[in-house]
């Protein structure tokens, strides 16, 4: 236990007049929420479905198996008033002034109880064990239970957690003593600033509550954000090419053709120089193309996956190589854009057009037997909500998709920020990457319904004919390419095992290798920084255990790895390429049009 100290400023005491002017203020807001909550909800004339993500069903089969066997819960429950009883003690104990354990700890990488109150005040630290042994009675209660469905127990687990992240003291100002400290020192002045942030939120969202992560007015398209130099070759209905001006005076022989994932913006790989990895790409001689996807509108609610492949991946091959005059090409296939790819690839060899050379899959899945918590989104119930609302429209909304992958990380993604921005009333810090995260794009409705169902319900990309793509069955042993398959530790979105799973499909020489972090930053990780680690296993284990056990671990970026893999693949040195051709004249600087489009 760590003693209190005595080297803290003295608490101001508070204005009780202009306390008493926020607090009605307070009041008149969240009368004035409230009210436009109603409004917008009985404005809207849509049928919404009360259950959209199918959690009763799973919750009621639970209830079922657990009634059959009470034991269980009996035992978590003795458990758990035990522990109560023990932090009953441990807390008496400080109040007298006495040396004690605490009960439960958080979770290493738990940030939410970094205030020191949460450890030097006795009523807080018992607040917070308190919440930690409720939530891990309730964890551990769901957890295991014989009989139950593995895909409806991940349901459980995933929804139970994200009940015990919400009622976190953390997030509630009377129990958060940082909220409480800067109430007092501002007159409550942080809840009104709070809840102006918050009407700005609903405001964004058009009704829906959409969070802003980083200071928005901090950040710009093409000044600070994706300012590498180079021109849009190609627009067409899909997207805009843009070919980037080199740096050096050769480059190599064969172009490198980047599809980024068209879930979000292509800037995620080109946001400041320091960080840049179309920059660092260009700076080491490669002549960089990539795809910067359209932010889709209801005219493109019938673009299909086979759309994408046809009149995305091979027209941008097609400019590329006219570009270029190079009939073998690199290419690299970000997330979703990389299970694009490697069905291209499939579908590209039964056509005999071999001109990618080369393919690099980052953080991309293929087999999606393993795809992590995202599989909980994808039920039949769930696909047919998902439908539902897409042919309303079109589209997908981009804050929907944004949401989903945010609950996998609701603490860092979600709750901190109610807390900065709602209970503490700051506006959040500038940062790139957050930036870029609220960016979101929309998803067509036929090329999002199918990759749901085809890949995520049913894995059929890794069924050899699973999936037919313009009359061509689709099998991913007929990929023989080299291919570098990128993953992360931590990747929430593309699991390292579910990654790993490709190459036992792909019939190429392929190097896997594993980053440090997780789905944005395993991958954008610049040299520079000296940031994480990567690990690499220059054997043909059969097994990912296998591959894990024999190992090395390199520190920094996985970059420089890359490049010495891909460079004896691109060809002989020759001078460096302008952007365009006689035929694709440049159009406009880059970063585009497209990339501006707000959703």
């Amino acid at each position: 236990m760590t003693k209190k100290t005595d080297d803290r400023p003295d608490q101001p005491e508070p204005d009780p007049q202009a306390l008493a002017r926020n607090m009605m203020t307070v009041a008149a807001q969240s009368q004035k929420l409230v009210n436009d909550f109603l409004k917008r909800q009985a404005a809207d004339g849509t049928q919404q479905q009360l259950d959209p993500l199918n959690i009763g069903s799973a919750f009621l089969e639970m209830t079922s198996k657990m009634m059959a066997d009470p034991s269980r819960a009996l035992e978590a429950q003795m458990k758990f008033l035990q522990d109560s009883a023990h932090l009953w003690t441990y807390t008496v104990r400080r109040f007298m002034g006495d040396e004690a354990e605490p009960v439960i700890e958080p979770a290493k990488g738990d940030r939410r109880f970094k205030d020191r109150e949460w450890q030097e005040n006795a009523v807080f630290d018992y607040i917070k064990q308190s919440y930690l042994l409720a939530a891990r009675w309730m964890q551990h209660t769901v957890e295991g239970i014989d009989g139950l469905d593995p895909k409806t127990a991940k349901k459980v687990d995933f929804y139970t957690r994200q009940f015990t992240d919400a009622m976190a003291p953390t997030n509630f100002a009377l129990t958060n003593p940082e909220v409480l400290r800067t109430t007092i020192e501002s007159n409550g002045e942080n809840l009104v600033n709070g809840l102006n942030n918050m009407l700005a939120d609903l405001e964004r969202g058009d009704g829906r509550l959409k969070i802003r992560m980083s200071d928005e007015q901090a950040f710009k398209v093409g000044e600070n954000l994706a300012t590498t130099p180079g021109k849009v070759v190609l627009r067409t209905d899909l997207f805009e090419l843009i070919q980037y001006t080199p740096t050096t005076k050769e480059v190599y022989e064969r172009p490198l053709l980047v599809f980024p994932p068209w879930i979000n913006k292509f800037y995620i790989m080109d946001l400041k120089p320091e960080n840049s990895f179309i920059r660092w790409m260009v700076d080491q001689g490669y002549t960089v193309f990539i795809v910067s996807w359209v932010n889709p509108d209801a005219r493109l609610a019938d673009k299909t996956f086979e759309a994408y492949m046809h009149e995305g991946i091979i027209k941008a091959v097609d400019a590329v190589e006219e570009i270029t005059g190079s009939n073998k090409i690199n290419t690299i296939g970000y997330c979703i854009a990389g299970t694009l790819l490697s069905a291209t690839l499939s579908y590209m060899a039964v056509q005999k057009d071999r001109r990618i050379a080369s393919a690099t899959f980052l953080a991309a899945q293929v087999d999606f037997s393993e795809p992590g918590e995202l599989e909980i989104f994808v039920d039949d119930e769930q696909l047919k909500s998902i439908d539902a609302r897409m042919s309303r429209k079109g589209y997908l909304e981009g804050n929907e998709m944004a949401t989903t992958f945010n609950m996998l990380r609701a603490n860092d993604l979600i709750w901190s920020f109610v807390i900065n921005n709602y209970l503490l009333g700051k506006d959040p810090f500038p940062f790139d990457l957050l930036y870029w995260n609220g960016d979101s794009t929309r998803m067509p409705r036929a090329l999002h319904i199918f990759y749901l169902r085809e890949m995520y319900r049913d894995n059929n990309l890794a069924k050899p004919g699973g999936i037919t793509l313009d009359g061509v069955p689709i099998d991913l042993r007929k990929v023989r390419v080299p291919v570098y398959l990128q993953a992360a530790r931590e990747d929430h979105i593309a699991p390292y095992p579910s990654v790993y799973r490709a190459t036992k499909l792909f019939k190429g020489k392929i190097r896997f290798i594993l980053a440090g972090s997780g789905h944005i930053a395993g991958v954008i990780n610049a040299p520079a920084a000296n940031k994480y680690q990567y690990w690499t296993n220059e054997g043909a284990p059969k097994t990912l255990e296998q591959w894990q056990a024999g190992a090395e671990e390199h520190p920094g970026s996985w970059w420089p790895d890359w490049n010495d893999w891909l460079s004896p693949l691109s060809g002989k040195k020759v001078p460096a390429r302008k952007p365009g051709s006689a035929k694709y004249k440049p159009i406009c600087d880059a970063p585009g049009t497209y990339v501006l489009v707000k959703s």
